[in-house]
């Protein structure tokens, strides 16, 4: 579904971001009119042996003010897969498969033995808050900032949260948290997030929270391939001393994830984490991995909602075997695992492409996150074999039209050309035909008509069996006027 937005344009119209070549050809016939800003998606499947040669061609139409008519797609038959014989990753994706199920923290969702164990829990933590030196400084028993004896309904989120990591077994909860408040307290995990620890060069590289997934849990992304240079690796794992400083500020990292959290029943109270395998050195991380397992699920239970690995290595049976001891079965039933070059497609499934890093077969770049929310994305499927053409059309003379296009995996041509509605007029090659390597950024470019037409994207998979995610958006401006107008879905 599609819709308008109309928001104040400082700039009036842009200007064309990327000076490249454009090829003119003669456009001898005019097209018929065409409403202002619709949206027209061709597909053809272009001949693969396995393939059909019959083109569907499925058209999104949006009007001003607003009208929207949608034909849905036909679903044509896809490439038959090679057989393959199955390797220990394979098997490890098929066994951790995510089955957990997040909890509401809704008391009334409860089990009546769950409610029991969360008020002997309560009693508990009050009659330990009693006998403690610190039974006046209600701070000792708060965790961000919430107090843990108040016995709101924010409380008991952190109070579940502990009984879930020891299935309600409330003597082995209650040691846990006591535990987890006196690390706290000596860590000084409740500060951590204001200081200064050094690590510029790793901020947005190694670990940082961007964006939300599809049900509004921040990501968390952690990339430590990195680390494969040695000298890097020796300036921050060096010695026992900055080993122990990465773990501050890894917690500082995790904190700050955290502090964009509800804590309330039915609310955003856990995160999701995505982890990039590429590159990452296996043997020297591994006691910087069991350090921050260990300290993570001892003192942060049941604040991840899902763990999504990606770029899974052939030697991942090996890391697995490593932090695997290290894991609750609750923990792993949170695991999704992508092998290597699959990562757009999976993380689509969770997370929307405008929220997802360029690098990662997403649209958002650093700089998207400070001009507020990220415009929506409209996603597709690209088949293989198939070639596809978004039309975008209705552009009025002197419009400057600005699009992102990304294909998951590229490995496949990409093109942009204007065709004016004007018999005789030259169809321009905005950007020639050209092949996008896998490794490649999704692309952002804009362009100024100087007449009315159509503006049209191929992306053409016709040399590749393999099925693609794909998005694109798109924004229309019209010149000298402070009107914007943004088609893309809901």
């Amino acid at each position: 579904m599609l819709h308008t937005g109309v928001d104040d344009d400082d700039d009036g119209c842009f200007r064309e971001r990327r000076g490249s070549s454009r090829r003119r050809r003669r456009r001898n016939k005019a097209p018929s009119n065409q409403p202002a800003f619709s949206i027209s998606m061709q597909r053809f499947h272009l001949g693969l042996p396995h393939s059909s040669s019959s083109m569907d061609t499925s058209t999104l139409t949006l009007t001003s003010p607003i009208s929207t008519t949608t034909t849905p797609f036909h679903d044509l038959p896809e490439a038959s897969p090679r057989p393959f014989k199955k390797n220990l990753v394979t098997t490890l994706m098929e066994v951790a498969t995510p089955s957990f199920k997040e909890d509401t923290y809704l008391v009334s969702h409860l089990k009546s033995s769950e409610k029991k164990a969360l008020q002997e829990l309560k009693d508990k933590l009050l009659a330990s808050s009693s006998s403690s030196s610190e039974a006046h400084n209600n701070h000792a028993f708060s965790m961000w900032g919430i107090p843990l004896l108040n016995g709101d309904d924010q409380a008991d989120v952190l109070l579940l949260k502990f009984l879930r990591a020891r299935d309600f077994r409330v003597n082995d909860a209650l040691n846990m948290l006591l535990k987890c408040l006196v690390w706290r307290q000596e860590f000084g995990a409740d500060n951590v997030v204001d200081q200064d620890l050094g690590f510029k060069e790793l901020e947005g590289v190694v670990a940082y929270t961007h964006g939300y997934d599809r049900e509004g849990h921040p990501v968390c992304y952690n990339a430590y391939g990195v680390f494969k240079d040695k000298d890097m690796y020796e300036r921050v794992f060096g010695d026992e001393h900055k080993l122990n400083k990465f773990l501050r500020w890894r917690v500082q990292v995790l904190e700050r994830g955290i502090r964009l959290l509800h804590f309330k029943p039915g609310g955003v109270n856990s995160l999701i984490q995505v982890t990039d395998l590429k590159d990452m050195p296996k043997r020297e991380l591994r006691v910087a991995s069991n350090h921050i397992l260990s300290l993570f699920q001892d003192n942060y239970p049941e604040m991840v909602a899902r763990k999504i690995f990606i770029n899974v290595p052939w030697y991942f049976s090996m890391l697995y075997s490593i932090f695997s001891p290290f894991l609750t079965q609750r923990t792993k039933s949170k695991f999704v695992i992508s092998k290597e070059g699959n990562a757009a497609e999976t993380l689509y499934k969770f997370i929307r492409p405008e929220d997802i890093p360029v690098r990662y077969g997403g649209l958002s770049r650093p700089s998207d996150l400070r001009n507020g929310s990220p415009k929506p994305a409209s996603e597709f499927t690209l088949k293989g074999g198939e070639k596809v053409n978004i039309q975008i059309e209705g552009i009025e003379s002197g419009a400057t039209i600005t699009w992102d296009i990304v294909v998951g995996g590229w490995e496949l041509e990409y093109s942009a050309e204007f065709v004016p509605i004007a018999q005789g007029s030259y169809i321009i090659a905005v950007e020639k035909t050209r092949k996008i390597e896998a490794s490649e950024e999704a692309i952002h470019n804009s362009f100024t008509s100087k007449e009315a037409g159509k503006m049209i994207l191929s992306v053409d998979n016709s040399a590749s069996r393999k099925k693609k995610v794909a998005a694109y958006r798109y924004v229309v401006r019209k010149c000298n006027t402070p009107s914007e107008v943004q088609l893309s879905p809901k």
